[in-house]
């Protein structure tokens, strides 16, 4: 075995990457780079039926996204391949052969049926239902008697009932399992698959993996599979096993608390920095004071001792305050980048995008930057900057603009603007102290009106930002129209 530390992600292609399983192999791929070792990533795809390419591609997808670039597996390949377990039976067989012949496994003929009924009425005893061994000492001349019936054989590896199994958990410490309590399990069904606790071993053995670390869910399985590298002589890797990801509720993480894929995180406007540094945290710390990690700093100060033995909660308002954190960080060019996509799938800009476009849509990606927490709030947030016609949110529509002053204010507003050029920032603020000066109003008193009449809420970025990346055309146009509104309004109100 290599003194190389190798660790390994094992999904199977039957669904998407999952928090939970985001988390797992994040965890092994923070150790192996601490390490300086390597990064497997194994996929677990015998069950055929449920595997699907759709899956295999998420899976794929999710881990690159968050940048865990695995060493050897599908792709890169390596020396321990190949990294699909499908592709991996003749494997599985040979060994399943040597144990057979050194009568450490035998052929269990019993039906669906008879398993059932048997595990009923061990449960009608009050027993554990375990499997009773009846096929364990079969003659030949009984073996071939069954066989000519039309049955289908399994293996069952022949578990030792005697003392204890124990597991030296890098996390939990010491776990003892009486191995009274363990039964003959199928280590290769009747279709010619192996089981996962019989194929696992066999390639993190040949894949020299020296460090199973995995969700806490697998402990069970944990001695079963020690009793598999001790019948083969192979040497037993060290476990960890993580806490378990829980919901605000404290009940296991599902849908509902925020289990959604990884590509669906992406596709809702987080960052991936923001969600590695997040998943860092679900069950690890450095310091009860530090939160914020970089990838560099999570690969110097990942450590499994640092991990804790009791479940973690997932908090998404937590995950989306550290990912606003990461978006207010991001360079101007990279925010832009990340957002011209997003408008383009709206239909806001067009597929081609001008130099003149760009610098205006940077404007007001930084104008929102510090306003919003995921990029998905970026698209309603900045809508009024790319469409003529905006919704108005009506109880801001009463508050500001329905007052008496407003629509002399906007006539003033509009004769200085219509002839402003540049139309910037500086200038615009001139004309907004100019008119100031000549109502006698609180600077507020002025802002807020026009926010309402350009953005159509009462909640923007800097004014003169907005009036700016606007451009004159849409903020003349905007505030003429609100302007003869209210004047109908407050004629109305009158007669």
């Amino acid at each position: 075995m290599t003194t190389k530390v190798r660790t390994r992600f094992a999904p199977s292609p039957t669904g998407y990457l999952h928090v939970g399983g985001a988390r797992t192999a994040l965890f092994n791929w923070l150790y192996a780079r601490h390490h300086d070792g390597i990064f497997v990533l194994r996929i677990e795809d015998t069950d055929l039926e449920r595997s699907t390419e759709e899956s295999l591609t998420a899976i794929f997808e999710g881990l690159e996204w968050l940048g865990l670039d695995w060493d050897e597996g599908p792709g890169p390949e390596g020396p321990f391949g190949p990294y699909f377990q499908s592709e991996r039976l003749d494997i599985y067989r040979e060994h399943v052969q040597r144990l057979l012949d050194e009568d450490k496994a035998y052929l269990c003929y019993c039906t669906p049926e008879e398993l059932k009924q048997r595990r009923e009425e061990s449960f009608a005893r009050g027993e554990d239902p375990k499997y009773d061994r009846r096929c364990a000492c079969l003659t030949p001349a009984e073996r071939q008697a069954l066989a000519d019936k039309g049955r289908e054989p399994v293996v069952r590896f022949r578990s030792s009932d005697e003392g204890s199994t124990v597991v030296d958990d890098l996390i939990r410490g010491e776990i003892v399992f009486d191995n009274e309590m363990l039964d003959d399990f199928v280590i290769l069904k009747s279709d010619g698959m192996p089981t996962y606790n019989f194929a696992v071993v066999i390639d993190d053995h040949l894949m020299q993996i020296t460090h199973v670390i995995r969700g806490d869910d697998h402990i069970s399985n944990t001695p079963r599979q020690i009793q598999v590298y001790e019948a083969l002589d192979f040497p037993v890797p060290e476990f960890a096993h993580l806490p378990m990801i829980h919901g605000s509720d404290k009940t296991k993480l599902s849908k509902r608390h925020g289990a959604t894929s990884v590509t669906e995180y992406r596709d809702n406007g987080f960052l991936p920095e923001a969600l590695v540094n997040y998943l860092a945290l679900l069950g690890w710390s450095y310091s009860a004071t530090d939160t914020l990690f970089t990838v560099d700093e999570l690969i110097r100060k990942f450590s499994l001792d640092r991990v804790s033995r009791n479940p973690a909660v997932f908090d998404m308002k937590k995950l989306e305050w550290m990912n606003g954190v990461y978006l207010r960080e991001m360079e101007p060019d990279r925010l832009t980048d990340t957002v011209i996509p997003r408008l383009q799938r709206e239909g806001l800009i067009p597929e081609q995008v001008d130099k003149a476009t760009r610098a205006k849509i940077q404007k007001i990606a930084v104008a929102l930057q510090s306003r919003i927490r995921t990029l998905a709030e970026f698209v309603p947030s900045s809508r009024y900057f790319f469409v003529d016609d905006i919704e108005y949110n009506q109880k801001a529509v009463e508050k500001f603009l329905y007052r008496d002053y407003v629509p002399e204010l906007f006539g003033l507003l509009l004769d200085k603007l219509t002839h402003t050029e540049p139309f910037d920032e500086p200038n615009i603020e001139k004309v907004f102290l100019e008119v100031q000066a000549q109502v006698d109003r609180k600077l507020g008193e002025i802002i807020q009106p026009v926010r309402v009449a350009v953005t159509g809420t009462n909640v923007s970025p800097g004014m003169y930002e907005v009036l700016a990346a606007l451009g004159p055309a849409r903020t003349c146009h905007r505030l003429k129209t609100m302007k003869e509104m209210v004047k109908q309004k407050l004629s109305a109100d009158e007669a």
